[in-house]
């Protein structure tokens, strides 16, 4: 079996994950994975797929009509990874400003963690006023990671950049 990643957008509207799963599944091909939002009007999101050898190409090319709809691009896919010995969940919120998933990724990428998942939002601050940014990721640690100098160096930055940061292993 061929593994496809496929990223896809288009202008929000009902019907394009059926549109989309119909030229799936038409072509042999199975849905295994997805993570898909709205946003700002726009329906986007990333699919992995999974469709035997000699129909990935029927597959691939199968997808192009759907360009007047949703534009999705594939990407040849590689094998995942074995699951993650552990993870840690990663919680921030703080008041708003430019540079907070920059500064909270730097700090993950210099104790060579991946985000596996991230997921932020920002939202008026009740009673405050203002805009509070919100993020919660995941990510996984091997045994070998420094999972207390990673605690050390978030708390830190949290500091530096006034917001509250809870990590948690598991």
């Amino acid at each position: 079996m061929a593994t496809l990643v496929l990223t896809v957008i288009g202008d929000d509207r009902a019907g394009l994950v059926n549109a989309l799963a119909d030229v799936v599944t038409a072509h042999g091909g199975n849905w295994e994975r997805s993570q898909l939002a709205e946003l700002a009007g726009k329906f986007a999101g990333i699919v992995l797929v999974r469709v035997p050898d000699d129909r990935s190409d029927e597959l691939a090319a199968a997808l192009k009509p759907l360009s007047g709809l949703l534009e999705v691009t594939p990407h040849p896919g590689a094998d995942e990874p074995a699951e993650a010995e552990q993870r840690i969940q990663v919680d921030l919120v703080g008041n708003d400003h430019p540079g907070i998933v920059r500064d909270v990724s730097g700090v993950l990428s210099r104790h060579g963690i991946s985000i596996e998942r991230l997921i932020t939002e920002t939202r008026d601050a009740p009673m405050a006023g203002g805009r509070l940014f919100e993020a919660h990721l995941t990510a996984p640690v091997s045994a070998d990671q420094d999972l207390d100098g990673l605690q050390a160096d978030l708390e830190r930055l949290a500091t530096e950049i006034v917001v509250d940061i809870a990590v948690a292993a598991g």
